[in-house]
């Protein structure tokens, strides 16, 4: 078929539209997702994909009616990736997807200068309770409770690097539903992949400590940048 000419001016006029669509700077990543929990603080924490054991954590402002980059990090995940948080299972070392509240932090070091978020000194008695037929499933635990097995829970003050500092993730805690996984915390980076908890540098999770307040309701969003757990869609 003989192509068909178009004329010149049609032709700058497509070209002016294609360059001001490129130009035009993307909005904040808050401002496209779904849901933000609310509140005027939001982290996120995005992966490329599925599969990924590495991300990028960042801390969002609210401000004047937009979203603003508070900060940024190199994250982890598990090892096993990221996996939707409602069908997550217990002990696949995956990072749950999803829209999470951070009730409180803990730490076997004191708390940043500055630290507004309700934070729980480590001690030695101090274990997380992963057990599923235990009353205090998915709880801290001081001493560990009689019916939570020792192979069944976090003994705290042995992970001195990661739980140095950290904040407990409201992934299946409020109602926790047996099995589908316990522990699931915003902490400092260990030597590699995590169990399935999002970790972030030292620096980087004090400045977040700092920079969190209650009042201000922050919410931590995890996802992947596209396809059904993409981050746009909590």
């Amino acid at each position: 078929m003989r192509p068909h000419r178009v004329p010149v001016a049609v032709l700058v006029s497509l070209s002016l539209l294609s360059l001001g669509t490129a130009q035009r700077p993307a909005s904040p990543l808050p401002e496209r997702m779904a849901d933000t929990g609310g509140g005027t603080q939001l982290i996120t924490a995005v992966a490329a994909r599925t599969g990924s054991t590495t991300g990028t954590v960042t801390w969002w402002d609210r401000k004047g009616g937009r979203w603003v980059a508070a900060g940024s990090a190199k994250a982890r995940f598990g090892a096993n990736g990221l996996t939707e948080g409602r069908t997550r299972k217990q002990g696949t070392d995956t990072t749950p997807t999803g829209l999470y509240g951070l009730p409180y932090a803990f730490g076997i070091e004191a708390a940043p200068s500055g630290t507004r978020s309700p934070y729980r000194r480590v001690r030695q008695n101090s274990w997380w309770c992963q057990d599923n037929g235990s009353r205090v499933y998915n709880r801290w635990t001081e001493p560990r409770a009689a019916d939570c097995r020792a192979s069944q829970a976090e003994h705290l003050i042995t992970y001195r690097t990661q739980y140095a500092h950290a904040l407990v993730v409201d992934f299946n805690y409020r109602r926790p539903v047996r099995g589908r996984g316990a522990g699931i915390f915003l902490h400092v980076n260990g030597r590699g992949a995590t169990a399935g908890c999002v970790s972030v540098p030292k620096s980087a999770m004090r400045e977040i400590l700092r920079w969190a307040s209650p009042a201000r309701a922050p919410h931590l969003a995890i996802g992947t940048t596209g396809g059904r757990t993409a981050i746009t869609r909590y």
